[in-house]
């Protein structure tokens, strides 16, 4: 009769181990998306309850001034982001295609480079294929305005802005396409 009841309970341990490891298999498969883990962290705010982007003005890597303002009317894509960023140089070419993509949906990609200098920005941008702009925030003035706005914990961060102005969601870490998509899908409901 012992025997039995240690089986039992070995059976039933075992058993909820199994579930335990297939749940954990299942929410890692499922928040991988296509084949790419998710470093980061996604934030989607519900419509009402979204912060209001600020406004800044900057000069482009190339030198032309950007007025954040003349993006009202756009959803927009903020990534903030360094070339001497590692996890910011992996996300590259998931933003250069994300911005092939929806680019000419009307969706603007904007860059926010800082700590860095236009050369070597450009020089990964060159190598990458990139030709979305980014502005030279070299001593961080214009993550320090957007950080007001949400939490800024570090690079790298995409902001995903509705047409109102307001920040529909961020992520936290690397971009992924699951997750960028999933908040450009959010931007457009802004009612």
């Amino acid at each position: 009769m012992v025997f039995k009841a240690k089986r039992r309970t070995v059976v039933t341990t075992a058993a909820g181990v199994f579930v335990l490891l297939v749940a954990a298999l299942v929410v890692t498969v499922f928040t991988q998306g296509n084949g790419n883990a998710s470093d980061g962290n996604m934030v989607a705010y519900p419509v009402g309850q979204r912060p209001a982007a600020p406004d800044f003005t900057a000069t482009s890597l190339t030198g032309t001034p950007i007025n954040f303002a003349s993006y009202r009317g756009k959803i927009v894509v903020l990534n903030i982001w360094g070339s001497w960023c590692g996890p910011c140089r992996g996300e590259g070419q998931t933003l250069k295609y994300l911005d092939e993509e929806y680019g000419p949906q009307g969706i603007a990609f904007l860059g926010d480079d800082i700590q860095d200098t236009p050369a070597n920005a450009l020089s990964f941008m060159h190598g990458e294929g990139i030709t979305y702009p980014s502005v030279n925030d070299a001593n961080g003035a214009v993550e320090e305005r957007l950080a007001i706005a949400v939490p800024v914990n570090g690079l790298p961060t995409t902001l995903v802005i509705d047409k109102t102005g307001h920040i529909a969601g961020l992520i936290d870490g690397p971009a992924t396409y699951p997750d960028v998509t999933t908040l450009l899908k959010d931007a457009a409901v802004t009612q």
